[in-house]
């Protein structure tokens, strides 16, 4: 039996797709309702929250393997208090919960945000942490304390791995997230920044996770990046997949500084996320690199999707979803 955490999201559906595709029996949380996609009537669905440690035991009842994806991805600085409760105490409840339960091996989500995303100098790679110098994120702060509860976990002995996936393309929310970029290119939005970082195919990610979880390997981290790419080169690959204008005008810092501050302001009134904040306007000017060889090295077999046609997939796949024309 395997317990899927953060089943709900964009890498937990479809590493739950995934699984049971290859028949495996599978278990996954969900808080509010249970979601709606391809395989999701295969799937063992309990209700509960990794805040909540009966649900979590209850959840871990004759399970060998623990897949834990969940976690809130935000920017936003109102969310502060709340990341660090359901990232790193979540994560701190399925690292006790799967000790006592003497699971065989726990497989956690983590982010190159915890390895410290704005390092221009050097590509970032695994020995790598977070740290005030290297990351201006809230959020990678509460995903490197995360790593820190699963590596405690590690030497009191539970077999475990962390990936490190770096910005996952996939059809997941056509309103948040990463997949927001799809929207913003359909939208034809003009404007592109001088940034570059590392892009992954959500698939990819799930396969990786998969592969990691089956394999010998625990007590590492892995990156998990399909290749290092503009954000300009990104946003015209999707602008094409969807048979639209791609963006034509740079941001420059100045711009960049403007827009945040007013999406700070209208946030505030408004109440909902900043579509910029100052932490995301900083990495999308930086020019980082990630090394993704050590997943390559210890699994020869492994091979990324190239981009273009991951891109051209999703840009379908929205298509579909969303009746876009």
């Amino acid at each position: 039996m395997i317990l899927v955490t953060g089943g709900t999201g964009l890498v937990g559906s479809h590493l739950l797709q995934q699984l049971v595709a290859a028949g495996k029996k599978v278990r996954a949380i969900y808080r509010s309702a249970i979601p709606v996609f391809p395989g999701a009537d295969g799937v063992e669905w309990v209700k509960g929250d990794i805040l909540d440690l009966i649900s979590i035991e209850q959840a871990l009842q004759g399970v060998q393997q623990v897949f834990h994806c969940a976690a809130i991805v935000s920017f936003n600085p109102k969310r502060k208090g709340e990341m660090h409760l359901m990232n790193v105490q979540g994560t701190g409840h399925i690292v006790n919960a799967c000790l006592d339960a003497g699971v065989q091996k726990l497989l956690f989500v983590s982010s190159v945000a915890a390895l410290g995303r704005i390092r221009e100098s050097e590509p970032i790679n695994e020995s790598m942490n977070w740290s005030p110098e290297t990351s201006n994120s809230e959020y990678g702060k509460t995903k490197y304390l995360a790593e820190m509860e699963v590596w405690r976990g590690i030497a009191e002995g539970l077999p475990a791995v962390i990936v490190n996936p770096v910005i996952i393309l996939g059809a997941g929310d056509w309103n948040g997230g990463s997949s927001k970029i799809f929207q913003s290119a359909y939208n034809e939005f003009p404007w592109y920044t001088t940034g570059s970082s590392g892009f992954v195919d959500v698939k990819d990610v799930a396969r990786a996770m998969i592969c990691l979880m089956d394999s010998d390997q625990t007590s590492k981290r892995y990156i998990i990046s399909g290749e290092n790419r503009s954000y300009k080169e990104i946003f015209t690959l999707i602008a094409k997949g969807f048979q639209k204008k791609p963006p034509s005008r740079k941001v420059n810092r100045l711009i960049s500084e403007l827009v945040w501050r007013w999406e700070a302001i209208k946030g505030w009134v408004t109440g909902n996320d900043p579509l910029l904040t100052k932490e995301t306007a900083a990495t999308a000017r930086a020019r980082v690199e990630f090394d993704n060889s050590r997943m390559l090295i210890d699994f020869p077999d492994f091979r990324y999707t190239p981009l273009e046609t991951s891109i051209q997939r999703i840009c379908n796949e929205f298509k579909v979803a969303k009746s876009l024309k």
